[in-house]
């Protein structure tokens, strides 16, 4: 066994020596993914997506400058695994901290805060009196300065900022509420 492993590690050093980092990537990925599966703990599911995003990360490095390709590959495996964790964390923190508490309260599927927020945000706009919606939704959503707002709607640009002010104050107050 220890003859088979010797073999393999020349065979490993020889195509370091001149491979390119695809080549060294290829050569490893079996590994990485066993790793990620057996030290890690990953969920089958996202192995393939965090060894294709250390591919991306390797690939920006010249192989060369890597002098342990599979110390290499782990710690930025771990690096991405690690990112992937906390934002899932912050994720379900901030999910939870936005639904409704108490028991028997129905788990809130990703994604549907963000469709709440979308909705509520068109009523809110909608609500708003004409004046202010036109110059906030011009403001906003095509990003316009206060000038071509005023140019655009024929009236002065002290209006266009005395309607913003109305259209923020009316938002901030419906929020409260």
């Amino acid at each position: 066994m220890a003859d088979a492993e010797k073999h393999i590690g020349r065979r490993i050093a020889e195509a370091q020596h001149g491979a390119s980092m695809d080549d060294l990537f290829r050569l490893h990925a079996g590994w990485l993914r066993t790793f990620l599966l057996r030290r890690l703990r990953a969920q089958p599911a996202d192995v393939e997506d965090i060894v294709q995003d250390t591919d991306a990360r390797a690939a920006r490095q010249p192989a060369t400058a890597i002098v342990h390709p599979k110390a290499f590959l782990s710690r930025t495996a771990t690096n991405i695994f690690r990112d992937a964790k906390c934002r899932e964390s912050v994720r379900v923190r901030h999910r939870n901290s936005v639904a409704p508490a108490g028991e028997g309260a129905e788990p809130v599927p990703p994604g549907l805060l963000e469709q709440e927020a979308a909705l509520e945000l068109e009523r809110l706009i909608m609500a708003m009196p004409d004046g202010y919606r036109d110059v906030f939704a011009l403001s906003r959503f095509r990003h316009m300065t206060n000038a071509e707002i005023a140019a655009h709607l024929d009236i002065s640009v002290k209006t266009v900022e005395w309607r913003m002010g109305k259209a923020l104050a009316f938002c901030a107050s419906r929020l409260r509420d």
